[in-house]
């Protein structure tokens, strides 16, 4: 009787054993296409691989809970990995995968768009990008989870990263399992992102260096935010318009819409700056006690930066938000102006419209980033056709962002900001430099938000002389425009070589 239940328990153990083998067995493990390609940059070729894919993500119990996407360009001939430095690059969002900063500046293939106007549907051009990163560095572009490939797997789910820090955890995990696996613990290392890819890079460079051991040789911040206080325009705060004040008035100088407009843009910035931290701060500051004679220098002035009327100023009591300012400058022509990129400018079907229905840039250019993406993607990359692509995640079921952040503290909820993440990391790493790229016509960024969140990070003279700051006359994606394209590589590229040199 007494073997009968031993062989009865054996039986019951290996049917268990069996039954967890057959379930881990139906988790993904990742699939990657490799192929072999060049590219021609300042005369010279450059042969390299093509990772196209998925990793299996893992956490700190070494449990499979994503497959990652990614495309990595791995230059041929490394034979010293040490002196090959490896760039890891995101969009933002949150919830854009990696496809603009990709086709746009980035990788060795490059959407070809009118700039600044729309693009004619399909056919479109994919031109050899001479202004790839990928003479100086090894790229690896990420989807954070819900976008491109990637996806929840085991016993996540997508929402599980969704959020300030849990996508900061998920994107840096990935970092450190791919540098494992193709052992680059020991190369120069780089994070570059976009728009919320930058607030993200705050926190990713921060996480690395403090719960994983990597410290980064540097982070570009490409049209960058960290304080989201100053983009959401809320009531009773009114930072937001002054933070948005000299990009209004970068906006009206370029449509001409300027009184007696200044022949120097650089100058009237200047002015558009001080403007905003003195006169219009203390108008605002004052409420319904700015009256009579103050009252009305404060609307001429405004009307002056801004190209907007003195009536409309009056009526929105010197605030106006930004889909209300790109909605006004050219209501007159029924226009309306780019959001990302306000040299942009597109038909305005409601002219009694309070704000801006739609942004000119996006609708200009998406078409052809995704098309031209999608083709390269499976027909170059040889990516599994069965393996369906997703440009963001706002198309997901249940997308929905978890806003909190731990370093912001736990009482009364406010927008997030990483600025604490990036001043820490650089106070504890001396030798992390930042290098910042700002589009002088970018209303989704503004760039003088980033110049007033650096003046109050509180960092010591010499750690924030480590930051650089860079301007491009064109918006958002400044790499649409061609010069600006070629200054983005130019800036970029003598920022990595500089600091992957010992």
């Amino acid at each position: 009787m007494k073997n009968l239940i031993a062989s009865f328990v054996l039986i019951i153990a290996a049917s268990s054993l069996l039954y967890a083998q057959a379930k881990t067995d139906t988790i993904p493990k990742g699939e990657i296409s490799t192929t072999s390609h060049t590219v021609k940059i300042d005369g010279k070729i450059i042969a390299y691989k093509a990772l196209a894919g998925t990793l299996q993500l893992r956490n700190s119990e070494n449990e499979p809970i994503a497959l990652h996407g990614f495309t990595a360009y791995i230059k041929d001939g490394t034979t010293d990995l040490k002196q090959r430095p490896i760039t890891f690059v995101f969009n933002g969002g949150p919830g854009s995968s990696s496809i603009w900063l990709h086709m746009g500046v980035v990788g060795p293939r490059r959407a070809v768009v009118n700039d600044p106007g729309f693009t004619p549907a399909a056919p479109y051009t994919l031109e050899e990008n001479g202004s790839s990163l990928i003479d100086v560095t090894d790229i690896v572009m990420m989807d954070p989870i819900g976008t491109g490939l990637s996806r929840a797997i085991g016993k996540s789910k997508n929402k599980d990263f969704w959020g300030v820090d849990q996508d900061i955890r998920a994107i840096s995990q990935f970092i450190k399992q791919f540098v494992t696996e193709y052992d680059r613990w020991n190369s120069p290392k780089y994070l570059l992102g976009e728009s919320y890819g930058t607030f993200r890079n705050a926190g990713v460079v921060n996480y690395l260096q403090e719960n994983m051991g990597m410290a980064m040789n540097g982070v570009i911040m490409v049209s960058a935010v960290f304080d989201l206080r100053q983009l959401v325009f809320a009531q009773g705060d009114d930072i937001s318009y002054v933070m948005n004040l000299p990009t209004y008035s970068a906006t009206a100088w370029y449509h001409n819409k300027v009184p007696n407009k200044p022949a120097s843009l650089e100058a009237f910035l200047n002015e558009a700056r001080l403007f905003a931290k003195t006169e219009y701060t203390q108008a605002l500051m004052e409420g319904d006690q700015l009256t009579g004679a103050a009252r009305e220098k404060a609307l001429d002035r405004l009307a002056y930066f801004t190209g907007l009327s003195k009536a409309y100023l009056d009526k929105a009591n010197l605030r106006v938000a930004e889909p209300e300012f790109t909605e006004e400058l050219l209501r007159a022509e029924k226009k309306t102006v780019g959001r990302l990129d306000s040299r942009f400018i597109g038909i305005n079907q409601d002219p009694l419209g309070q704000y801006s229905q739609y942004d000119p840039q996006s609708a200009a250019i998406s078409p052809g980033y995704t098309a031209l993406f999608m083709d390269y993607y499976y027909n170059t990359l040889k990516v599994n056709k069965n393996f369906n692509y997703h440009v963001s995640a706002y198309s997901r079921p249940g997308f929905d962002w978890d806003w909190k952040h731990a370093k912001n503290g736990g009482g009364f909820p406010t927008p997030p900001n990483t600025a604490v993440d990036l001043g820490e990391a650089m106070s504890r790493n001396p030798h992390l430099k930042v290098l910042i790229l700002n589009g002088l016509y970018d209303l989704a960024t503004p760039f003088y938000g980033v110049e007033y969140t650096i003046d109050h990070m509180e960092l010591e003279k010499d750690i924030k002389s480590n930051i650089i700051m860079k301007y491009y006359e064109a918006g958002h994606m400044m790499y649409t425009h061609r010069p600006s394209l070629e200054q983005f590589k130019r800036e970029t590229a003598e920022f990595i070589m500089k600091t992957s040199r010992k």
